[in-house]
């Protein structure tokens, strides 16, 4: 596994290349889509409770569905920080390791 501190980025996009999505270039941020799908994808390196600021603030355009995709170590505590947060959009968080990763949804009846 790659250190803490790097973001799993081309794991978040092999993970949605794999579930059938069409997967934009970019950096820790991207859009994967799929059918009527459009997901606004974030990398983070750490559980990222702390970070989701930028991602919770008025303005702009909210995304209906986001994703966060940190490592599995990771992916626990982020899903409780947004779940304590309720956030205004559909979303949930995927935990990778290697080649495998695991799906956690947000609350039932978020946001």
């Amino acid at each position: 596994m790659a250190p803490a501190s790097i973001p799993p980025t081309t794991e978040a996009r092999d993970v949605f290349r794999e579930l059938g999505y069409t997967v934009t270039d970019g950096g820790r941020e991207f859009v994967a889509e799929r059918k009527w799908r459009r997901v606004h994808v974030t990398t983070l390196c750490s559980d990222g409770v702390d970070d989701l600021g930028p991602y919770l603030a008025d303005g702009g355009e909210t995304p209906r569905l986001r994703c966060f995709v940190t490592w599995r170590e990771n992916a626990a505590a982020l899903r409780d920080g947004l779940t304590s947060m309720k956030p205004p959009y559909d979303w949930a968080v995927i935990g990778v390791d290697g080649d495998d990763f695991t799906v956690m949804e947000g609350a039932a009846g978020s946001p």
